[in-house]
């Protein structure tokens, strides 16, 4: 879990295959790609961009997938995710931005690095990373290019055909299982790497803690190749306690569209005037069930407009008075209008609280730029351990409700990763441990609904896991402003595909069953 340093590396790959055949030693050279682009440097971009890039996670996360899962909404941007409303830049802005860049350099660090033993290990975490970066993409929008996507320059495929999801996850298990097999301590040193520093043992539990979650997505769509897989993973060796969480440690920059080094999800909360508030449905699953975290990550600030840093915290004065109050999942920050109310600040006297302040936020430790963004965790390992023990009736170091306890207790104590975040005192997580044992008969709400607390702050995959298990529970928000009454799906493809890609694109639409719309459901989110 390395730190990133100093300028980050822009690759330019047209300019590095640009030149020309003048002399014999051209002949030997392979036109198609460059000769000497330093694959450690593309993995260190395409590290630094999937949660530095402001551009793709602002609308990612802000927008679109914690509003669409009840984690946050209020402010005129979250409407989008929050209220259903169709807009196709911010669909479409992780398809658009990642596959000219990330995809363009992920797969050609696999291919440079392929079938050389002075790079094996560089190649093995390259091909986890890929896996990784397609994983995201596919979940979000199904049927995508994969096998011919990123091979314009060294292929001339500028046209790529659409691979069936199910095409593509048996690729992520076969790649993920090679890959995690390929590292060996005795071989390359791995440079350039952001995640783990080049360590090689902590790429294989990742390798493989990635493969248990890719393989718990398939258990309502094929549930015997779903614990087989799991099961594999969880042979291999997954993560055993928080030392094994996948992050990235942030710089302490303000991103803006172009530089990547501050957390772009959280830069996204403290650009604007008015912060996102919490959504009353996360709320309300902390509280009714006593949940120390309501204290320590749902606070009322002072508001200083565009200096999310500088503000006040009153949450006890608050709390008191009119006790924790977001957005309801259909409302906008000024909808459910409150009254001011007085509180005391020293050194400032009596102050008004207007609306706005009476409407909780996160916890500024969530949205510092300097916050790690948790790719992949233990306290996410144990939960779908516990998912699979009670899913498959299998014991794989546990019972469901040992892993779910444990998964709890990570869960809480992960919090004290971010920059000031709360550190919670063991006896609150044991009380609340003993105090939340299993209900018979809601095992895997509970379960799950434990996992979408701890995905706070990654959107994307709470969305993924609420599509996969259903958990938690969520009614669909009705605003006057919202075209729909269902929570959407998936997200739809990119105009630039259909006017640019029109005959594979097509083909991709009609597997969805003629609409390219986001009510449909990707392959395996079979209901």
């Amino acid at each position: 879990m390395k730190r990133y340093k100093g300028k980050l590396f822009m690759i330019a790959l047209l300019s590095l295959l640009s030149t020309s055949c003048n002399d014999f030693g051209d002949l030997n050279t392979d036109p198609t790609k460059s000769a000497n682009l330093d694959a450690s440097k593309q993995l260190t971009l395409v590290q630094v961009r999937f949660s530095g890039d402001l551009e793709v996670n602002e609308k990612l996360a802000g927008v679109m997938t914690m509003p669409l899962v009840q984690q946050i909404g209020g402010i005129w941007l979250n409407r989008y995710g929050q209220m259903y409303i169709k807009s196709k830049p911010y669909l479409t802005s992780l398809w658009d931005f990642t596959y000219g860049n990330d995809v363009l350099n992920i797969v050609d660090a696999v291919e440079r690095t392929k079938n050389d033993p002075t790079q094996s290990n560089l190649n093995a975490v390259c091909r986890i990373m890929k896996v990784y970066e397609f994983a995201r993409m596919t979940d979000l929008y199904g049927d995508i290019p994969y096998f011919q996507a990123g091979k314009a320059y060294s292929e001339g495929i500028v046209r790529p055909e659409y691979t069936a999801q199910e095409q593509i996850y048996d690729d992520f298990f076969k790649e993920l299982s090679e890959a995690s097999t390929q590292l060996d301590v005795s071989k390359d040193p791995v440079s350039g790497d952001l995640f783990y520093n080049g360590n090689i043992g902590a790429w294989k539990k990742f390798a493989n803690s990635l493969h248990l979650r890719l393989a718990m997505r398939l258990v309502k769509i094929n549930p015997t190749k779903a614990k087989a897989e799991a099961e594999a993973a969880f042979n291999a060796g997954l993560f055993t306690s928080n030392a094994d969480i996948c992050m990235l440690k942030h710089e302490n920059v303000q991103n803006d569209y172009v530089d990547y080094r501050g957390n772009g999800v959280s830069v996204a909360f403290n650009q604007s005037e008015v912060i996102p508030r919490v959504c009353n449905t996360f709320i309300e699953k902390l509280r009714n069930t006593n949940d120390p975290r309501l204290k320590y990550l749902v606070k009322y600030y002072l508001d200083i407009p565009y200096k999310p840093f500088d503000r006040t915290d009153v949450t006890e004065q608050v709390v008191a008075k009119i006790g924790y109050q977001g957005v309801a999942k259909g409302s906008y920050i000024w909808d459910d209008w409150m009254s001011g109310i007085d509180i005391e600040v020293p050194g400032r006297g009596t102050v008004t609280l207007t609306n706005n302040e009476q409407k909780a936020q996160l916890d500024i430790s969530m949205i510092r730029n300097n916050a790690p963004f948790l790719h992949l965790t233990y306290a996410e390992v144990e939960f779908l351990l516990a998912d699979a023990a009670k899913r498959f009736s299998v014991n794989w170091g546990g019972d469901a409700e040992s892993h779910y306890k444990k998964g709890i207790a990570a869960a809480m104590s992960q919090l004290s990763l971010y920059p000031g975040g709360p550190v919670i005192p063991a006896s609150e997580i044991n009380t609340f441990v003993q105090g939340n044992g299993f209900v018979p008969g809601r095992e895997l709400e509970q379960i799950n609904t434990q996992l979408w607390i701890a995905l706070l702050m990654n959107g994307p995959e709470a969305y993924a896991n609420w599509r996969r298990s259903g958990y938690p529970v969520l009614t669909p928000a009705h605003n006057p402003d919202s075209e729909e009454t269902a929570i959407p799906r998936r997200f739809e493809y990119p105009l630039t595909e259909q006017e640019q890609n029109a005959t594979n694109y097509n083909k991709a639409v009609q597997a969805l069953g003629g609409s390219d719309s986001w009510l449909k459901n990707v392959w395996w989110d079979k209901q």
